[in-house]
């Protein structure tokens, strides 16, 4: 298992809101012992001269293999985080998307692997499968900015 650290710089990152009904697509966040301690919508960095709907785009493709829709506005948080010791700081785009392949939508889980090569899980997730497992939404402050979780 790769033990991971955030980098010592500010990073500039793009995910994709993607939803089943009132589902969130998220991938497993693990921590060094590869238990699972939060779920985190798919993207990446954006690399530079890239604009935030090429990243976002260029992620979908590089990760499930295919195209997607960008379907909601623009959000911007601003994540400064600690993991195991580590902080990290992030400003992340977040936008509602579609995805073009519509055989995701009937996978409950799908296997998909990093650029890097290391093997990832993104599942469906409420809101409430989230709070009744204890496991956290990443980025933090994301859940105050989807509107279908909202009360």
């Amino acid at each position: 298992m790769a033990v991971w650290r955030p980098p010592q710089q500010i990073r500039v990152k793009v995910i994709g809101l993607a939803w089943r009904g009132d589902r969130l697509l998220a991938a497993e966040v693990e921590d060094d012992r590869g238990r699972i301690k939060g779920v985190r919508p798919l993207g990446g960095s954006i690399e530079f001269g890239e604009s935030r709907e090429q990243a976002l785009h260029r992620e979908f493709q590089e990760e499930l293999e295919t195209a997607i829709r960008i379907v909601g506005p623009w959000h911007l948080l601003e994540n400064i985080y600690e993991h195991h010791g580590a902080i990290g700081h992030e400003f992340i785009f977040a936008a509602d998307i579609e995805l073009a392949d519509p055989s995701l939508y009937r996978r409950d889980e799908i296997r998909y692997s990093e650029l890097d090569e290391t093997a990832a899980t993104a599942r469906w997730f409420g809101r409430d499968m989230l709070r009744d497992a204890g496991i956290e939404l990443y980025p933090t402050g994301l859940e105050n900015v989807l509107s279908r979780w909202r009360d």
